[in-house]
């Protein structure tokens, strides 16, 4: 009688370059804060710890990306949830300033937190928060979370719009030589992350997003120019599209002159790059139709990314919110390697067929369970079936990394995060 030789358990490192590869693996990779778009609350990062022993009593969790209020995934949570991946963080947040000088501070729903010295926490007399760019008051506000909020939105600055007037340069005032002082800090991370871990190294650079609408109205900037409001840029992806298509021609080459002193300062022991959040779809419908994603946006993509397989083992990463199933091709063609979150409750996202049209030519990283309606109100039995179902459908091509659909919301039961794990195969 012979028996097979049990199969010796890969790094998370590995696991994660087998579904880049789409090789097949020990089990599917799985991540948790390795990106901006695959956290979860700082409320919910706090609950988890508690549950699982983590805590002191003087422990307080940090706020890591305040504009979304994330939780930082800190290597012994990493370890007890067996995550594959790492995030490598920028030098300072969606705001401007840095993640540093911690303070204490209370969300709205009660949780004590840390957050950045610049985290402004003097609410006004309704209750709401403000948050400058850079931390400094003397400007106007960029955001605002309200009495009561869990999150920032954007507070518009839009000037009156002078048609004679409207120069792209405005447009492009945020991209431009990246900073000595950046390309050290990614150098000291990628080193410090690669050498003292084995997990997968996931970053996201500076200027290789077109059109995300997160960064349009420019939250970090102390007087943004150009287009600024929402509504009004995507109007202009119509009404302006040579105006547009200037600022992604100069974005992407300014972006591959940053890329390259970046790829010196980091090598390869960075494995995904997030390169792009601008999400182009609804929960029913899209922002732009396959015809207009492949003449505005793919080139200056295409570009990009052609760079970064040219002379890096960077995969990169396109991040699409809602039923982006038309332009999913669009996607491939332009040189992305993986796509995230796969909103699977959006119209035209079922699993199924997104395995078989495109298992084969994109690696899914998300999926895995509903943060709209099962992990949120769903019981921890339903949200083992889901993960279950998912693992089972988006790994059958091996090109699968499992996350929620976007950030783990405020207010998740933790006894269904625990059931996520424990259908995984996680002893939690």
């Amino acid at each position: 009688m012979t028996t097979e030789p049990a199969q010796v358990p890969l790094t998370g490192r590995a696991r994660v370059l087998c579904a880049l590869n789409h090789q097949p693996a020990d089990r599917v990779p799985v991540d948790l804060g390795g990106t901006p778009c695959s956290g979860a609350h700082v409320s919910v990062i706090a609950k988890l710890r508690r549950a699982l022993g983590l805590d002191r009593s003087s422990d307080r969790v940090r706020v890591t990306e305040p504009y979304q209020m994330l939780g930082e995934m800190a290597a012994d949570l990493r370890n007890a949830l067996g995550v594959d991946v790492v995030h490598l963080p920028n030098r300072t947040n969606m705001f401007g300033y840095a993640n540093a000088g911690w303070k204490p501070w209370r969300t709205f729903d009660g949780t004590d937190v840390l957050v950045p010295a610049h985290f402004n926490t003097r609410p006004q007399p309704n209750g709401d928060i403000l948050m400058y760019p850079e931390g400094d008051e003397s400007v106007p506000p960029s955001a605002k979370m309200p009495q009561g909020g869990y999150y920032f939105d954007s507070i518009p600055r839009q000037k009156p719009i002078d048609e004679a007037r409207l120069d792209p340069a405005d447009n492009l005032e945020e991209f431009g030589p990246i900073r000595e002082e950046n390309l050290r800090h990614y150098e000291r991370l990628a080193d410090d992350l690669y050498r003292n871990t084995d997990l997968a190294i996931a970053a996201g650079f500076p200027g290789t997003a077109f059109g995300d609408i997160a960064l349009v109205p420019g939250p970090w900037m102390k007087d943004p120019k150009g287009i600024r409001d929402i509504e009004e840029w995507y109007i202009s992806t119509v009404t302006r599209r040579e105006y547009i298509r200037e600022i992604f021609a100069r974005q992407a080459e300014i972006a591959i002159e940053n890329l390259k002193r970046i790829h010196q300062a980091v090598g390869d022991k960075v494995h995904v790059v997030f390169m792009d959040g601008t999400d182009l779809a609804s929960q029913n419908s899209l922002f732009c139709s396959p015809a207009t994603y492949r003449d505005l946006y793919l080139p200056y993509a295409k570009k990009v990314n052609d760079w970064v397989h040219a002379h890096t083992q960077w995969k990169t990463l396109k991040h699409c919110c809602g039923g982006c199933e038309p332009l999913i091709g669009g996607f491939i063609d332009a040189g992305y390697d993986v796509l995230n979150p796969v909103q699977t409750s959006a119209k035209g996202m079922d699993p199924n067929h997104l395995v078989e049209t495109f298992g084969d030519r994109i690696v899914f990283w998300g999926g895995g369970v509903d943060t709209q309606q099962t992990l949120p109100f769903g019981t921890p039995d339903e949200v083992r079936a889901q993960v279950a179902d998912r693992v089972r459908i988006f790994g059958r091509k091996h090109g699968y990394i499992f996350n929620t659909i976007h950030n783990i919301q405020c207010n998740t039961p933790t006894e269904n995060v625990l059931a996520m794990f424990e259908a995984l195969g996680r002893k939690v």
